[in-house]
């Protein structure tokens, strides 16, 4: 899957698709209120990548964030196959 781009160029947010650690998904936001789409409460998976991001077929990187334990390490932003990202806000 490939990210959507602006007219400038901008690319559009790319997850990590949970079940595999590798597939580029799009991540969704509502147009209407322009939140972003989500899954709560997961409980996740390690599926990778290692400290990569995945990319699309254009060269765009997917998602990451920092470690919760370290604040160093990079971590892959997993969604869904629907492009919701997957949070714990609990």
């Amino acid at each position: 899957m490939q990210a959507n781009k602006d007219e400038n160029g901008v690319s559009t947010l790319l997850g990590t698709l949970d079940t595999d650690g590798l597939t580029t998904i799009r991540v969704e936001a509502d147009p209407s209120t322009h939140a972003l789409q989500v899954m709560d409460d997961t409980t996740g998976s390690d599926n990778g990548p290692g400290p990569v991001a995945p990319r699309d077929d254009n060269d765009v990187p997917a998602l990451l964030a920092v470690s919760s334990v370290d604040g160093i390490t990079p971590v892959a932003v997993y969604t869904d196959a629907n492009g919701n990202l997957l949070i714990q806000s609990t």
